[in-house]
C-alpha cells in the first residue's frame, strides 16, 4: 500500500513539474529569438514587473504575439509569432521574464 501511494505520488509530481515553464529554456529561447531586436536579457526583462508580464504572456503570449505583429518594427519577427513554435515556447519564456522581472530581485546572466 505504501508502494502505491509513493508511485501515485511520485507520477503527480512529474506531471505537474512537466506542465511548468523551464527559466533556463526561456532563457535560452529569449537569447535565440529576441536578443537582435531587444539586447540582453537582463534589461528586457527588468523592464517590467512581475505582474505585468503574466498579464502579456497570459493565454500563450498572445498578447505578446499582438504588440508584435501589429508594429512594423517588428516585422522580422512576425513569422516567428504566427508559428505554433511561439506557442510552445511561450510557457518557457514567460517563466523567465517573470523570474527575471523588474521586482523579483533576480539577475539573469546571458548578457
Amino acid at each position: 500500500m505504501i508502494k502505491l501511494i509513493g508511485l501515485i505520488t511520485l507520477l503527480l509530481m512529474s506531471t505537474f513539474t512537466s506542465l511548468n515553464g523551464a527559466t533556463y529554456k526561456g532563457q535560452k529561447i529569449y537569447m535565440d529569438t529576441c536578443k537582435d531586436c531587444h539586447g540582453g536579457g537582463q534589461a528586457m526583462a527588468a523592464s517590467k514587473n512581475m505582474r505585468t508580464w503574466g498579464k502579456i504572456m497570459d493565454k500563450k503570449g498572445e498578447q505578446l504575439a499582438d504588440i508584435h505583429l501589429n508594429s512594423k518594427k517588428a516585422q522580422a519577427s512576425w513569422e516567428y509569432f504566427t508559428d505554433k513554435k511561439f506557442t510552445k515556447d511561450s510557457r518557457h519564456l514567460e517563466d523567465f521574464l517573470i523570474e527575471y522581472a523588474k521586482d523579483s530581485g533576480n539577475v539573469p546572466a546571458c548578457n
